[in-house]
C-alpha cells in the first residue's frame, strides 16, 4: 500500500491504495472528478523527492504527494 497526499489547494483527504508505479497511481485518481483538473498541472514527489516519470516503481509504504501549481510574490 502507498500513501497518496494532496497538498495546497486541492483540499483531499489522503488515500491509500495498491500501487506498483505511478502510472498505477494515475489511473485511479483519473475516475475521481475532482482529481482530473488537477493531475495535468501537478508536480509529484515520492518520498518528498521530485520525480518526472509515470514509470517511477512503488513499494510499500512509499507517499506519493501531489503538488499544485502555486503563484508566489
Amino acid at each position: 500500500m502507498v500513501t497518496i497526499e494532496f497538498l495546497g489547494p486541492i483540499q483531499k483527504a489522503p488515500l491509500t491504495l495498491e500501487a506498483a508505479s505511478l502510472r498505477d497511481v494515475a489511473e485511479a485518481l483519473k475516475n475521481d472528478g475532482e482529481m482530473s483538473q488537477w493531475l495535468e498541472s501537478c508536480a509529484v514527489a515520492v518520498n518528498d523527492t521530485l520525480v518526472a516519470t509515470l514509470d517511477t516503481p512503488l513499494k510499500n509504504g512509499d507517499k506519493v504527494s501531489l503538488l499544485p501549481p502555486v503563484c508566489g510574490g
